[in-house]
């Protein structure tokens, strides 16, 4: 009965829109985290956000709470200039503390990169953790990084195949590095600059060229590992969602 409206409880919520992979990524690191294993339970707590499993965005509110309660407001403010970007502007633009600190980084990149066009490149945040994704296969370790703005993760390894698919599945990279954790190339609260990282998925690269935003830029290697073409495709699709509207 389509004539029929379906009326919501109050905590149960749509999922936000998820856009397509851009030509180019920045992404700000919002989280870094040494422990040798990060566990989906630290990622997303159980027990207490049980009530919010219907409301995406209420459950996100609770994303690294027990191990970096600073996460969920630092990857919002990133997620802002986004949402600034997809409305037509530049995420440079707003007169905010972070948007004259991403302006500075867009002008850094541009001196290397003089073609990139700042209102066609998406802007998220990742997490740094060595080993994450431990314990059961809660994919709202995933889903609630991502209506938070999240465009990757930054790993040595992940500590399960399901937590990988679970980020592949909510159009997030997977990004591995051979960075000694205790001597990273970046920090919390560096900005990194992905150039053709929808050509890099698309044709396959084993290696990814990313670099890290400061007065110069620093060279950073990332690899995605092993992905299936459907894999890649949701990828490029933005979320599994994405992929079978589209297809």
């Amino acid at each position: 009965h389509p004539e029929v409206e379906i009326h919501f409880g109050p905590n149960i919520k749509d999922w936000p829109a998820m856009t397509a992979l851009t030509d180019d990524l920045i992404v700000k690191v919002v989280s870094e985290i040494h422990d040798p294993v990060t566990t989906t339970d630290e990622l997303i707590p159980s027990g207490e956000t049980s009530s919010f499993r219907s409301n995406p965005l209420g459950l996100a509110e609770f994303t690294l709470s027990r191990k970096d309660p600073a996460y969920v407001g630092r990857a919002k403010a990133v997620r802002a200039l986004e949402e600034a970007r997809q409305a037509g502007g530049c995420p440079c633009s707003g007169g905010t503390e972070l948007s004259d600190e991403v302006k500075a980084v867009i002008e850094n990149i541009k001196k290397a990169f003089p073609d990139m066009d700042a209102k066609k490149t998406a802007v998220g945040s990742t997490i740094y953790a060595v080993k994450p994704g431990d314990g059961s296969a809660r994919e709202q370790a995933a889903s609630c990084q991502k209506v938070l703005g999240g465009w990757a993760n930054i790993a040595t390894e992940y500590a399960t195949k399901r937590y990988r698919s679970n980020l592949i599945n909510w159009g997030m990279l997977p990004f591995l590095t051979e960075e000694d954790h205790e001597a990273l190339s970046f920090k919390n609260g560096d900005y990194i600059f992905v150039p053709n990282v929808r050509k890099a998925v698309e044709e396959k690269a084993d290696v990814i060229k990313a670099y890290v935003v400061g007065d110069e830029l620093k060279e950073l290697n990332l690899k995605l590992g092993d992905l299936t073409d459907a894999e890649r495709e949701i990828i490029l699709d933005g979320c599994l969602i994405n992929y079978y509207r589209n297809h």
